[in-house]
């Protein structure tokens, strides 16, 4: 049976059981339903807008979460270098170890020279 749309207005003032999420998600849509073109329009137009909002805000949160974890992994390997120089192990071998690079090794103690002059 299919109820013209403007039997849907008793039926909103219907028992408590009708608030119910699909009887809530039918009036919402049959109301939209109703809309004049311009009100269509404007209506999609701020749909889009809201999703194309909640996307970005969405890959930012991603993308930051990315980025710390690489900054986590970054300063992990880090401390790990510290830990193997400390050890007293040669240069080439903590960067083979470690995979880094020459750059990388001589940043990394450039930072241990910097914490261990700051710490004093």
């Amino acid at each position: 049976m299919v109820l013209p749309v403007s039997a849907l207005a008793p039926l909103a003032r219907a028992a408590a059981k009708l608030q119910e999420r699909i009887f809530t998600s039918l009036f919402k849509h049959a109301s939209i339903a109703r809309f004049k073109p311009e009100e269509r329009i404007a209506y999609e137009s701020s749909l889009k807008y809201y999703r194309d909002l909640t996307n970005v805000i969405d890959t930012a949160r991603d993308e930051g979460r990315e980025e710390g974890r690489q900054e986590g992994r970054e300063e992990g390997r880090n401390e790990m270098v510290r830990n193997m120089l400390q050890a007293g192990l040669p240069d080439d071998q903590v960067m083979r170890i470690a995979q880094i690079t020459a750059d990388e090794m001589a940043a990394i103690k450039a930072q241990q020279t910097h914490q261990a002059g700051s710490a004093r």
